[in-house]
Protein backbone atom coordinates (compact mmCIF):
# COMPACT_ATOMS: atom_id res chain seq x y z
CA UNK A 1 0.00 0.00 0.00
CA UNK A 2 1.18 3.40 -1.13
CA UNK A 3 -0.03 6.32 0.85
CA UNK A 4 1.91 10.01 2.61
CA UNK A 5 0.42 8.97 5.94
CA UNK A 6 3.49 9.45 8.44
CA UNK A 7 1.35 8.47 11.64
CA UNK A 8 0.03 5.56 9.84
CA UNK A 9 3.90 4.23 9.30
CA UNK A 10 5.01 5.64 12.89
CA UNK A 11 2.18 3.20 14.38
CA UNK A 12 3.92 -0.08 12.15
CA UNK A 13 7.23 0.81 13.12
CA UNK A 14 6.43 0.79 16.75
CA UNK A 15 4.53 -2.65 16.52
CA UNK A 16 7.94 -3.99 14.78
CA UNK A 17 7.23 -4.07 11.68
CA UNK A 18 8.80 -2.44 8.38
CA UNK A 19 8.24 0.31 5.82
CA UNK A 20 9.57 1.96 3.05
CA UNK A 21 10.40 5.56 3.24
CA UNK A 22 11.80 8.44 0.75
CA UNK A 23 14.68 10.11 1.90
CA UNK A 24 17.07 12.25 -0.73
CA UNK A 25 19.06 9.96 -1.43
CA UNK A 26 16.83 6.48 -2.29
CA UNK A 27 14.03 4.94 -0.70
CA UNK A 28 14.56 2.98 2.00
CA UNK A 29 13.40 -0.26 3.72
CA UNK A 30 13.31 0.79 7.54
CA UNK A 31 12.67 -0.80 11.09
CA UNK A 32 13.68 -0.41 14.44
CA UNK A 33 17.37 0.13 14.51
CA UNK A 34 17.17 -1.45 18.29
CA UNK A 35 14.74 -4.61 17.70
CA UNK A 36 16.69 -7.36 16.81
CA UNK A 37 13.16 -8.51 15.24
CA UNK A 38 12.65 -5.81 13.24
CA UNK A 39 16.37 -5.52 11.80
CA UNK A 40 15.71 -9.64 10.96
CA UNK A 41 12.80 -8.26 9.02
CA UNK A 42 14.63 -5.90 7.00
CA UNK A 43 17.31 -8.48 5.89
CA UNK A 44 14.57 -11.79 5.36
CA UNK A 45 12.06 -8.89 2.96
CA UNK A 46 15.20 -7.99 0.79
CA UNK A 47 17.09 -11.34 1.02
CA UNK A 48 20.30 -9.63 1.87
CA UNK A 49 23.18 -10.93 3.25
CA UNK A 50 23.90 -10.65 6.87
CA UNK A 51 27.67 -9.92 6.68
CA UNK A 52 26.59 -6.47 4.70
CA UNK A 53 25.92 -3.95 7.15
CA UNK A 54 22.95 -1.65 7.86
CA UNK A 55 22.83 2.37 8.21
CA UNK A 56 21.05 4.15 11.09
CA UNK A 57 18.62 7.00 10.51
CA UNK A 58 18.51 9.94 13.13
CA UNK A 59 16.61 13.48 13.03
CA UNK A 60 18.46 15.00 16.10
CA UNK A 61 22.62 15.03 16.86
CA UNK A 62 21.30 14.61 20.34
CA UNK A 63 20.55 11.06 19.52
CA UNK A 64 24.36 10.13 18.81
CA UNK A 65 24.56 10.02 22.71
CA UNK A 66 22.79 6.86 22.82
CA UNK A 67 23.89 5.33 19.89
CA UNK A 68 28.05 6.03 19.46
CA UNK A 69 30.84 6.08 21.98
CA UNK A 70 33.07 8.78 20.00
CA UNK A 71 32.64 11.39 18.23
CA UNK A 72 35.82 12.57 16.60
CA UNK A 73 36.05 16.77 16.00
CA UNK A 74 36.39 15.77 12.07
CA UNK A 75 33.36 14.26 11.79
CA UNK A 76 31.07 16.89 14.15
CA UNK A 77 32.93 19.34 11.54
CA UNK A 78 31.32 17.11 7.95
CA UNK A 79 27.83 16.51 10.33
CA UNK A 80 27.72 20.58 10.94
CA UNK A 81 28.01 20.86 7.30
CA UNK A 82 26.54 17.82 5.48
CA UNK A 83 23.53 17.05 8.02
CA UNK A 84 20.49 16.31 7.49
CA UNK A 85 21.35 15.59 3.90
CA UNK A 86 23.27 12.53 2.28
CA UNK A 87 26.37 11.46 4.02
CA UNK A 88 26.63 8.73 6.42
CA UNK A 89 29.48 8.67 8.79
CA UNK A 90 31.17 5.15 10.52
CA UNK A 91 31.33 5.72 14.22
CA UNK A 92 32.35 3.31 16.93
CA UNK A 93 29.04 2.14 18.35
CA UNK A 94 27.56 1.82 21.48
CA UNK A 95 26.51 -1.57 22.87
CA UNK A 96 22.62 -0.74 22.12
CA UNK A 97 23.10 -0.83 18.69
CA UNK A 98 22.54 -4.95 17.84
CA UNK A 99 25.45 -6.86 16.34
CA UNK A 100 22.95 -7.39 13.48
CA UNK A 101 22.78 -3.94 12.33
CA UNK A 102 26.52 -3.74 12.12
CA UNK A 103 27.35 -6.94 10.63
CA UNK A 104 29.39 -7.45 13.92
CA UNK A 105 31.76 -4.98 13.42
CA UNK A 106 31.93 -2.62 16.37
CA UNK A 107 31.21 0.78 14.05
CA UNK A 108 28.10 1.77 12.81
CA UNK A 109 27.14 3.97 9.82
CA UNK A 110 24.90 7.22 11.14
CA UNK A 111 23.00 9.67 8.68
CA UNK A 112 20.62 12.16 9.02
CA UNK A 113 18.23 12.41 6.49
CA UNK A 114 17.21 16.09 4.90
CA UNK A 115 13.71 14.58 3.57
CA UNK A 116 10.80 15.93 5.18
CA UNK A 117 8.41 13.34 5.45
CA UNK A 118 11.40 11.26 7.13
CA UNK A 119 11.99 13.55 9.57
CA UNK A 120 8.72 14.00 10.40
CA UNK A 121 8.46 10.19 10.66
CA UNK A 122 11.59 9.89 12.79
CA UNK A 123 10.73 12.91 15.29
CA UNK A 124 7.50 10.83 15.82
CA UNK A 125 9.58 7.58 17.11
CA UNK A 126 11.50 6.53 20.43
CA UNK A 127 13.69 4.55 18.26
CA UNK A 128 16.01 5.54 14.75
CA UNK A 129 15.67 3.61 12.11
CA UNK A 130 17.91 0.89 10.20
CA UNK A 131 17.07 1.30 6.50
CA UNK A 132 18.82 -0.14 3.28
CA UNK A 133 17.58 0.49 0.18
CA UNK A 134 13.86 -0.69 -0.57
CA UNK A 135 15.21 -3.61 -2.92
CA UNK A 136 15.98 -7.14 -3.35
CA UNK A 137 20.03 -6.93 -3.12
CA UNK A 138 22.12 -5.96 -5.32
CA UNK A 139 18.87 -4.75 -7.85
CA UNK A 140 19.20 -1.14 -9.21
CA UNK A 141 18.13 1.45 -6.43
CA UNK A 142 14.47 2.51 -6.30
CA UNK A 143 13.83 6.27 -6.69
CA UNK A 144 10.13 6.26 -6.18
CA UNK A 145 7.27 4.56 -4.35
CA UNK A 146 6.34 2.93 -7.17
CA UNK A 147 10.01 1.29 -7.84
CA UNK A 148 9.47 0.44 -4.29
CA UNK A 149 5.55 -1.14 -4.90
CA UNK A 150 7.05 -2.99 -8.36
CA UNK A 151 9.33 -5.14 -6.46
CA UNK A 152 8.68 -5.63 -2.66
CA UNK A 153 4.51 -4.30 -2.60
CA UNK A 154 3.85 -7.77 -1.52
CA UNK A 155 6.11 -7.94 1.19
CA UNK A 156 5.78 -4.91 3.53
CA UNK A 157 2.25 -3.59 4.88
CA UNK A 158 3.13 0.25 3.86
CA UNK A 159 5.48 2.12 1.26
CA UNK A 160 5.43 6.26 2.37
CA UNK A 161 4.77 8.16 -0.48
CA UNK A 162 7.73 11.08 -0.69
CA UNK A 163 7.53 11.65 -4.73
CA UNK A 164 11.35 11.27 -6.43
CA UNK A 165 14.24 11.63 -4.92
CA UNK A 166 15.98 14.68 -5.27
CA UNK A 167 19.94 13.13 -5.25
CA UNK A 168 18.60 10.01 -6.48
CA UNK A 169 22.56 7.99 -5.45
CA UNK A 170 22.99 6.58 -2.04
CA UNK A 171 24.83 8.60 0.79
CA UNK A 172 28.75 9.40 0.51
CA UNK A 173 29.93 6.68 3.68
CA UNK A 174 32.91 8.46 5.54
CA UNK A 175 34.44 6.07 8.12
CA UNK A 176 36.26 7.00 11.78
CA UNK A 177 37.09 3.69 12.45
CA UNK A 178 41.04 4.38 11.68
CA UNK A 179 43.03 7.49 13.08
CA UNK A 180 42.70 8.67 9.13
CA UNK A 181 39.10 9.46 7.55
CA UNK A 182 38.16 6.96 5.01
CA UNK A 183 35.61 7.53 1.88
CA UNK A 184 33.97 4.04 2.13
CA UNK A 185 31.48 4.78 -0.79
CA UNK A 186 31.10 7.34 -3.22
CA UNK A 187 27.96 9.19 -3.46
CA UNK A 188 25.46 12.44 -3.23
CA UNK A 189 28.46 14.33 -1.78
CA UNK A 190 31.76 14.39 -3.47
CA UNK A 191 35.12 13.33 -2.06
CA UNK A 192 35.97 17.01 -3.12
CA UNK A 193 33.53 18.83 -0.89
CA UNK A 194 34.54 16.26 1.82
CA UNK A 195 38.04 17.39 1.78
CA UNK A 196 37.50 21.14 1.43
CA UNK A 197 35.60 20.49 5.21
CA UNK A 198 38.45 17.87 7.03
CA UNK A 199 41.48 18.19 4.55
CA UNK A 200 42.56 14.90 2.81
CA UNK A 201 41.06 11.50 3.17
CA UNK A 202 42.00 7.86 2.14
CA UNK A 203 39.46 5.58 -0.05
CA UNK A 204 38.81 2.26 -0.05
CA UNK A 205 35.29 2.15 -1.88
CA UNK A 206 35.31 -2.05 -2.75
CA UNK A 207 35.67 -4.71 -0.12
CA UNK A 208 34.97 -8.55 -0.81
CA UNK A 209 34.47 -8.69 2.92
CA UNK A 210 32.26 -4.97 3.67
CA UNK A 211 32.36 -2.95 6.21
CA UNK A 212 29.85 -0.66 4.96
CA UNK A 213 26.67 -0.86 2.48
CA UNK A 214 27.55 -0.60 -1.08
CA UNK A 215 31.03 -1.76 -1.29
CA UNK A 216 30.62 -5.19 -3.15
CA UNK A 217 31.79 -5.51 -6.58
CA UNK A 218 28.31 -6.25 -8.24
CA UNK A 219 25.60 -4.34 -6.61
CA UNK A 220 22.92 -1.99 -8.47
CA UNK A 221 22.71 -4.56 -11.15
CA UNK A 222 19.86 -4.88 -13.69
CA UNK A 223 18.86 -8.25 -14.47
CA UNK A 224 20.12 -7.46 -18.49
CA UNK A 225 23.79 -7.40 -19.41
CA UNK A 226 25.03 -4.10 -19.12
CA UNK A 227 28.09 -2.95 -21.30
CA UNK A 228 30.11 0.65 -20.58
CA UNK A 229 31.23 2.13 -23.37
CA UNK A 230 33.93 4.98 -23.64
CA UNK A 231 32.14 7.46 -25.79
CA UNK A 232 28.70 8.62 -26.96
CA UNK A 233 29.62 8.17 -30.65
CA UNK A 234 29.58 4.15 -29.14
CA UNK A 235 26.15 4.72 -28.19
CA UNK A 236 24.93 5.49 -31.48
CA UNK A 237 26.47 2.89 -33.07
CA UNK A 238 24.91 0.23 -31.00
CA UNK A 239 21.82 -1.24 -32.71
CA UNK A 240 19.47 -3.23 -30.36
CA UNK A 241 20.81 -1.83 -27.24
CA UNK A 242 18.48 0.02 -24.76
CA UNK A 243 21.07 3.54 -24.97
CA UNK A 244 21.73 5.59 -21.74
CA UNK A 245 23.80 8.36 -22.23
CA UNK A 246 23.97 12.28 -21.88
CA UNK A 247 24.67 15.73 -23.74
CA UNK A 248 24.15 15.96 -27.35
CA UNK A 249 23.10 12.56 -28.98
CA UNK A 250 19.91 10.66 -29.90
CA UNK A 251 19.57 7.69 -26.79
CA UNK A 252 16.56 6.03 -25.45
CA UNK A 253 17.22 7.57 -22.15
CA UNK A 254 18.85 11.08 -21.69
CA UNK A 255 20.42 11.27 -18.50
CA UNK A 256 20.89 15.32 -18.81
CA UNK A 257 21.20 17.29 -22.26
CA UNK A 258 23.03 19.72 -20.49
CA UNK A 259 25.45 17.17 -19.50
CA UNK A 260 24.57 18.24 -15.43
CA UNK A 261 26.11 15.93 -12.87
CA UNK A 262 23.20 16.36 -10.42
CA UNK A 263 20.73 15.86 -12.91
CA UNK A 264 22.14 12.74 -14.10
CA UNK A 265 22.73 11.44 -10.33
CA UNK A 266 18.91 12.01 -10.23
CA UNK A 267 18.19 10.33 -13.33
CA UNK A 268 20.61 7.26 -13.58
CA UNK A 269 18.61 4.35 -11.53
CA UNK A 270 15.44 5.46 -12.85
CA UNK A 271 17.23 4.98 -16.34
CA UNK A 272 18.48 1.42 -15.76
CA UNK A 273 15.48 0.19 -14.43
CA UNK A 274 13.71 1.47 -17.84
CA UNK A 275 16.32 -0.19 -20.03
CA UNK A 276 15.28 -3.57 -18.06
CA UNK A 277 12.01 -3.51 -18.48
CA UNK A 278 12.74 -2.93 -22.14
CA UNK A 279 12.50 -5.04 -25.42
CA UNK A 280 16.18 -4.69 -25.76
CA UNK A 281 18.49 -7.39 -25.16
CA UNK A 282 21.57 -5.17 -24.23
CA UNK A 283 22.32 -2.37 -22.37
CA UNK A 284 24.59 0.01 -22.72
CA UNK A 285 25.70 3.29 -21.38
CA UNK A 286 28.46 6.14 -21.65
CA UNK A 287 30.36 6.61 -18.44
CA UNK A 288 30.03 10.31 -16.67
CA UNK A 289 32.74 12.66 -16.22
CA UNK A 290 35.43 11.13 -13.32
CA UNK A 291 34.56 14.65 -11.25
CA UNK A 292 32.60 14.89 -8.51
CA UNK A 293 29.18 13.33 -8.62
CA UNK A 294 30.16 11.90 -11.84
CA UNK A 295 32.58 9.23 -9.42
CA UNK A 296 29.50 8.17 -7.66
CA UNK A 297 27.61 7.61 -10.96
CA UNK A 298 30.17 5.77 -12.58
CA UNK A 299 30.93 3.84 -9.58
CA UNK A 300 27.00 2.45 -9.48
CA UNK A 301 27.40 1.82 -13.56
CA UNK A 302 30.83 -0.23 -13.01
CA UNK A 303 29.11 -2.61 -10.07
CA UNK A 304 26.23 -2.79 -12.42
CA UNK A 305 28.33 -4.05 -15.27
CA UNK A 306 29.97 -6.77 -13.51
Amino acid sequence: MIGADVAHAAALLRRGNVVAIPTETVYGLAGNALNEASVTQIFTVKQRPSFDPLIVHIHNLSQLNDLVAEFPEQAKKLADCFWPGPLTLILPKKEIIPDLVTSGLPFVGIRMPRHPLTRELLQKLPFPLAAPSANPFTYVSPTTAQHVEDQLGDKIPYILDGGACEVGLESTIVSFAESKPKVLRFGGISKERIEEIIGPVDEQISSSNPVAPGQMDKHYATSKKLQIVSTARELMDCHGCYTIGYGEGDFEYNLSPTSNLEEMARNVFAALRLADESDATLISVCLAPEIGLGRAINDRLRRASR
